[in-house]
């Protein structure tokens, strides 16, 4: 027990000040007790619907984190939370009514304060064209996972071996997401299909950007220790994981309108979940859980395809965040279930190998 508060002592206390905040917030703005229990109650489900589905946002960041340096992995873990926090909860809902409305970020502040209704009609008309960029994006990070030819372990044998063996197929997955960005823009109206495939398509064109970043960085490393330079860097890594990080945050803070239209009710609620994935992803990093658990992270992609799936798909029907985040958790439990079996097989084989004690 003292191990586990080791790694989320600040993200409770983080998550206290937030309840603490939320009841302040609705003691002065409503003036009755009622109102303050409503705003809390509506901060504490939030809170839950993003600690639910920032599970498998936590395992593919421990994955990409734990092959970068000490340096880069503290980068991520400061700036990159407060990234997460303040500029995907707060700044990014801002931004969208500021650029659709066509208005200045102050604008858009009081707009969120004064006329709520509208502030959140205008966000949620932006959906469609956040559904093809973040749907695109985590679809090809999931895929990315499985299509790769140097993928050994495999979790549900009979499937991932089957796309393991199209893997050496040049940009395959491209293909594929390209195939369901085509397929859903074919359900939505003219206009609508036009903002949804250039969303997905700028979506995609990102997670190439990032990695091909990345690579290169990797590349001139690689040149400069051959030639004795001791040089590392994270700078790829580090913004792979906030692009993900922010496609991860799309669906949520979208979906916390369906519970409130106050941008600082939804900035609470979403914020306690930001901080739990930093402490999820601090936590499978120095426990070294990804490899005592084998099939965790397969569990974790598994989960990430069907929400990029879902977020496309969303584009044209409405899916309750409760079901994606019901489907992660799910997914991530079978896995972390068959990791233990796998453990245990293991060391059953062990002790049989074992030569019996001489009498």
């Amino acid at each position: 027990m003292q191990t586990l508060l080791r790694y989320y002592t600040f993200s409770l206390f983080f998550t206290a000040a937030c309840f603490a905040g939320a009841a302040y917030y609705g003691w002065v703005s409503s003036g009755t007790v009622g109102g303050m229990l409503s705003v809390l109650w509506i901060v504490i489900v939030l809170s839950i619907l993003e600690v639910s589905l920032s599970f498998d946002n936590a395992v593919v960041n421990a994955t990409v984190l734990r092959e970068m340096d000490p340096v880069w992995q503290q980068r991520f873990l400061t700036i990159g939370i407060l990234i997460a926090v303040f500029g995907m909860r707060i700044v990014f809902p801002i931004a969208i009514v500021s650029i659709a409305a066509n208005i200045g970020p102050w604008a858009a502040v009081q707009l969120s304060l004064g006329n709520p209704q509208e502030y959140e009609r205008i966000v949620s008309a932006a959906h469609i064209g956040i559904a093809g960029f973040g749907g695109a994006f985590l679809a090809m990070v999931g895929l990315s996972f499985f299509f790769d030819a140097d993928k050994e372990v495999h979790w549900i044998g009979a499937l991932e071996r089957s796309i393991n063996r199209f893997s050496t197929l040049p940009a395959v997955e491209i293909g594929l997401v390209l195939g369901l960005l085509y397929g859903v823009s074919t359900l939505l109206t003219a206009e609508e299909s036009l903002t949804f495939l250039t969303a997905g398509l700028l979506g995609l064109l990102t997670y190439i950007a990032v990695n091909a970043l990345g690579e290169w960085i990797e590349q001139r490393e690689e040149a400069k220790k051959a030639s004795g330079q001791m040089v590392r860097s994270g700078l790829g890594g580090f913004l792979y994981l906030e692009v993900l990080d922010a496609s991860f945050s799309f669906d949520g803070v979208i979906g916390a309108f369906a519970l409130s239209n106050n941008m600082i009710v939804i900035a609470i609620g979403l914020s306690v979940g930001a901080m739990f994935v930093r402490s999820m992803t601090v936590h499978l990093v120095r426990a070294g859980t990804l490899a005592q658990y084998r099939y965790l992270e397969h569990g974790a992609f598994w989960a990430i395809i069907v929400l990029g799936a879902i977020m496309l798909l969303s584009a044209r029907w409405h899916i309750p965040e409760t079901i994606t985040g019901l489907i992660g958790a799910v997914l991530i439990g079978l896995s972390l279930v068959w990791s233990i079996r796998h453990n245990r097989a293991e060391a059953q084989a062990e002790a049989s190998a074992k030569p019996a004690p001489a009498d």
